[in-house]
């Protein structure tokens, strides 16, 4: 490996090789072998925390190609997820001219964002490069390529902060570099509009709500305990409305950065609150409305499958959580409630421990999203993050 680093850097960074001894002593190389023989590694620092640099990368030439580079990465990469979930980034160095080390950059998701001027003249301009994790879009109309002789006009077209490089391409025989613009986004706009939509959400699931409720109070067969469901589905469904309310204040306000807090509290309660309450008790209305015991059944199992398929689903709340056999077990209750409650109402059973254990289920996964659950997030993807907005 020392022979390969040797090979890799010869007449590049000074610094390389103790680097790389570092590394290996503290645990942070990762070595791909082929046929018993060393054919690339990887090393990387941790500066900070919040911060993982790639010291080096090198594969053997005639290792070249065969996925060896994008695998390395690819590993410290996925090592590297929880610290860049937390806000925490992976960036690395390279001299300008290293073009094969910036291509295998690029096709992993980095972008160089930076050129960083040599102190001596002797050394060669470097490029920064970092892993975007954010979905930008790139302006189509605001693309433009530098050839790699003119490191003047790529340090210009560097200069402002939502310009960087995103490909390597070949100029009349000369290698370039690719510069986009990308697309700035408006938190601020954003957060306001999530807040405005999660009002208008719950405002309606609250309306809903109450009419079912006031349903429930009109007919005398509808059962108590399922009464008592719907009018805590009302005041969590309230709860969640003067929740969204405090993050459109806390916008208006900025004194802290706290509204993924809020709106999280807000998005657990109307859902879990309001929204499967409510949805569990339309096939109980039914039943009592419609009087004829087979087609209630029938829209109870229907219910409950499409409970499952959306629980399931992308844009579930629980998906955004990590799933353990708990929650998993209690997704299930959930997602059974609507057709074994019908069933028990057409067998002249009472649907009163099954609504308690209803209850209880979803004042459970309310409680373990909101306290032993982080923040809510997406699957991570190892790919490129920016698309062209057409």
């Amino acid at each position: 490996m020392v022979a390969l680093a040797k090979a890799a850097h010869a007449g590049g960074s000074p610094t390389a090789l103790p680097l790389l001894g570092d590394a290996v002593a503290r645990g942070l190389v990762r070595v791909a072998e082929v046929d018993g023989e060393v054919a690339g590694y990887v090393a990387v620092e941790k500066p900070l925390p919040s911060h993982v640099r790639i010291a080096s990368v090198a594969v053997r030439h005639e290792r070249r190609r065969r996925g060896i580079g994008t695998m390395l990465i690819g590993e410290v990469l996925r090592e590297a997820g929880k610290i860049e979930a937390a806000g925490g980034s992976v960036a690395t160095v390279i001299d300008l001219t290293d073009l094969e080390v910036a291509g295998l950059l690029l096709s992993c998701g980095f972008i160089a964002t930076r050129v960083i001027r040599s102190s001596t003249p002797e050394q060669a301009m470097q490029l920064y490069y970092q892993h975007k994790i954010k979905v930008e879009y790139v302006d189509p109309d605001a693309r433009h390529l530098v050839p790699l002789s003119r490191p003047d006009q790529l340090i210009e077209s560097l200069s402002p902060s939502d310009y960087a490089v995103t490909a390597l391409a070949t100029l009349s025989s000369e290698p370039a570099f690719e510069i986009s613009r990308f697309e700035q986004d408006d938190p601020a706009s954003l957060q306001s509009g999530e807040a405005a939509a999660g009002i208008a959400f719950s405002g309606s699931i609250l309306a809903a709500i109450t009419f079912l409720l006031g349903f429930s109070f009109a007919s005398s067969r509808y059962p108590d305990d399922v009464r008592l469901l719907l009018i805590g589905a009302t005041f969590a469904t309230t709860m969640s409305l003067i929740i969204y309310a405090s993050a459109s204040g806390e916008l208006a306000r900025i004194r802290s950065n706290s509204f993924g807090k809020v709106m999280k509290w807000g998005n657990v309660l109307s859902e879990y609150g309001g929204v499967l309450p409510f949805l569990i008790s339309l096939p109980i209305t039914y039943a009592q409305g419609a009087g004829v015991r087979w087609s209630a059944v029938v829209v109870g199992v229907m219910s409950s499958t499409a409970l499952v398929l959306y629980e399931r689903s992308q844009f579930s709340i629980a998906h955004r959580f990590r799933w353990t056999r708990a929650t998993v077990a209690l997704t299930a209750l959930t997602s059974m409630a609507p057709t074994v409650c019908v069933v028990m109402l057409a067998a002249g059973i009472t649907s009163r421990p099954l609504t308690v254990a209803l209850a209880v289920a979803l004042t459970v996964r309310t409680l373990v999203y909101l306290y032993r659950r982080g923040p809510e997030a997406g699957v991570s993807e190892y790919r490129r993050t920016w698309q062209i907005r057409r």
